[in-house]
């Protein structure tokens, strides 16, 4: 894989990861842009999520509406890959991001006037998602091309950390957003970050690429949108380490279902508390992230990449097992739950950041959009009949039994990938 002459600028091999991060200012740039809409995303997730809860009153109507948010990155991410490994990236996002702003402030208004029905809720979460799947794709294909290879690890883990901290600011603003703006008006911040990211990303500068020898010769045949897209498919099946990495992500994201479901209803029945004990499990999770994320940028690139993801599952899976535990306890369960969340957050990048990095490395640049694709295909897969599964469960079980349950899916993962001699090499 070549890399362009103007992205090949790094610094010597004695110079920190983070030094030579300093010099890559397109990237800094289009970390802002995430960090802007990371802000407001983590401000939304509350409001959000209690906003469909005073609307519906109903777990199965909450776990059905999280289930379609995943069905346009299942049955259109393919087909998108192929069109951002075609398109220009920044114009792509900019669109992206900008049509995801009007869809949530159309959401905040008919909110505010009292005009929201459930059908919106899942026509506007459809939009959401389509946009989405055009701006995942972009999002990876743009970093190799914004950073040398050797500080893909490193630039991932940063901007993971940078995007926590941004997440991290929002949640503790929500409260206060929420009393002063209340929940609508919380929902108008969240649409006002896309499309300031938007405006960010127009001043970010794409190095110029060249075009690599793959790339060079479907540039000569101008192969058909079918035909690439079955490139992509081939591709990837036949990487098999590159299936491992999707096939862990698919687990792991279904063993996250409960906490994205059920978190209001696991704060009021369990900790009998609202969404300001909400935001804490969220302030949790994320200082758990950020510190994660900040150490992998900074000695991350001395281990191998798959001891860090089988540490990740087996940290992620005892953090959501343990918050079966407030169930039991009478000696302060908002601890308790505020350890797990943290230990979940702590576990997050060492699975997430080597796992992108990895496909960042194998994948051509004039693929990754396909590839990237077919990652969050499968990574989505399941979690629309795990988050029906959750919304009915929820409704026969107590919440905190389906943590439990979600503790133990996702220890499977890091049982299966020590057990694979050529992925453990990675």
């Amino acid at each position: 894989m070549s890399i362009p002459a103007a992205q090949a600028q790094t610094t010597p091999p004695s110079s920190s990861p983070m030094s030579a991060l300093k010099l890559q200012k397109p990237f800094l740039i289009w970390m802002v842009s995430k960090m802007v809409s990371r802000f407001g995303d983590s401000v939304d997730s509350v409001a959000y999520s209690w906003m469909v809860y005073q609307l519906t009153g109903s777990k199965l109507l909450m776990g059905s509406l999280f289930a379609v948010n995943f069905v346009p990155g299942i049955l259109l991410s393919l087909f998108a890959g192929v069109l951002v490994d075609r398109l220009p990236k920044k114009p792509l996002l900019i669109v992206s991001y900008t049509m995801r702003g009007i869809v949530v402030a159309l959401t905040a208004f008919l909110f505010a006037k009292g005009w929201l029905q459930p059908w919106h809720l899942f026509l506007f979460t459809l939009l959401n998602s389509t946009f989405e799947c055009f701006s995942i794709p972009a999002e990876t294909s743009l970093v190799p091309r914004l950073l040398p290879k050797p500080l893909l690890l490193s630039g991932n883990s940063l901007n993971a950390s940078a995007s926590r901290i941004s997440e991290l600011a929002g949640l503790a603003l929500t409260g206060p957003l929420i009393a002063w703006l209340g929940i609508s008006g919380v929902i108008w911040v969240d649409s006002g970050t896309f499309l300031l990211s938007a405006l960010i990303l127009l001043f970010v500068r794409i190095p110029a690429m060249e075009v690599e020898q793959e790339g060079n010769s479907a540039a000569k045949t101008k192969p058909q949108f079918w035909q690439e897209f079955k490139q992509g498919l081939l591709f990837v099946r036949s990487h098999r380490l590159i299936v491992y990495t999707l096939l862990t992500g698919a687990v792991l994201n279904v063993g996250l279902t409960p906490s994205n479901v059920m978190q209001p209803v696991y704060v009021k029945e369990i900790l009998h508390s609202g969404p300001a004990a909400q935001s804490v499990l969220g302030i949790s999770l994320i200082i758990g992230m950020i510190l994660s994320g900040l150490g992998l940028s900074s000695w991350g690139h001395k281990f191998r990449k798959s001891s860090l993801i089988v540490f990740g599952c087996v940290l992620l899976a005892t953090g959501q097992a343990s918050l079966f535990i407030p169930s039991l306890a009478s000696w302060q369960p908002f601890v308790i739950a505020g350890c797990g969340a943290f230990a979940s957050g702590f576990a997050i990048p060492f699975i997430n950041t080597p796992l992108t990095t990895y496909m960042m490395e194998a994948a051509p640049q004039a693929m990754l959009g396909r590839v990237s694709s077919v990652s969050t295909m499968a990574s989505y897969s399941f979690i629309p009949l795990g988050s029906l599964g959750v919304g009915v469960a929820g409704s026969i079980v107590s919440v905190e039994w389906l943590f439990l349950a979600a503790g133990v899916i996702m220890a499977v993962p890091a049982f299966f990938l020590l057990t694979r001699k050529e992925f453990m090499k990675i």
